[in-house]
């Protein structure tokens, strides 16, 4: 791994908690710890990553736009229900937004289960959708969730916030990962740990992104994500 600058260690003692917190406007805290105010030099970086996420969703965007249409289409065609499926997602610093998908699944699909994840062979995911998810295209209208400030084409995977209150009681620090936007893809899915894997592993790999985090470093995970589409068995 390259070297990179070094950045406040994030906080490892347990004395306070993690958990969420009993805000009346339903976001989770997040708990600054020691973390002293952002160094000029941290705040170039985080301007050029902002610049890149817009420049370059918008161009994805437009170059994407017949094929982004054309998924649209076939969706509408080959099953019941809306083309894009929108849901709530927790963010940086524990804030809530509106995350934007293909819908993949039949209508209704949690009437019965409630809130699970997708597990491979799904039977609540249509034939297109399957399909969709495999190649990870289902995540494409994301480009707008970065194109407005939401997140970040690199970062630590949004999570629901019922599974957000499930991890925080069990794994330590799991709130650390909300100091930065979510992204499209990030360095725990380019090593592997997206899909029904291990949680406390893709913690491991938010965590490290966040201390790491750097426009070198987003960029060689755009580069990367690509072949790890094509390769992984875990996008289901």
């Amino acid at each position: 791994m390259d070297s990179q600058p070094t950045r406040a260690p994030l906080r490892t003692t347990g004395s306070r908690s993690l958990g969420p917190s009993a805000r009346q406007d339903g976001t989770f805290r997040v708990d600054p710890g020691n973390k002293p105010a952002a160094e000029p030099d941290s705040v170039a970086s985080e301007g050029a990553i902002r610049c890149l996420d817009f420049c370059l969703s918008a161009t994805m965007l437009a170059l994407l736009a017949l094929p982004l249409l054309g998924i649209g289409l076939l969706i509408r065609l080959t099953s019941a229900g809306p083309v894009l499926y929108f849901q709530e997602r927790v963010g940086r610093g524990g804030r809530k937004f509106t995350l934007i998908k293909f819908r993949t699944m039949r209508l209704n699909a949690e009437a019965e289960t409630g809130p699970v994840w997708a597990r491979q062979g799904d039977s609540r995911c249509t034939w297109l959708g399957a399909l969709l998810r495999r190649f990870s295209l289902d995540e494409l209208p994301q480009l707008l969730n970065v194109l407005h400030g939401e997140m970040s084409l690199v970062g630590p995977r949004p999570e629901r916030p019922c599974f957000v209150k499930e991890f925080v009681q069990k794994l330590p620090h799991y709130m650390d990962r909300h100091r930065v936007k979510p992204g499209i893809t990030g360095w725990a899915q380019v090593n592997g740990w997206r899909g029904n894997t291990s949680i406390s592993k893709r913690l491991e790999h938010d965590l490290f992104y966040v201390e790491h985090r750097s426009l070198r470093l987003n960029l060689r995970i755009l580069l990367v994500t690509p072949y790890r589409v094509l390769v992984d068995r875990n996008a289901y």
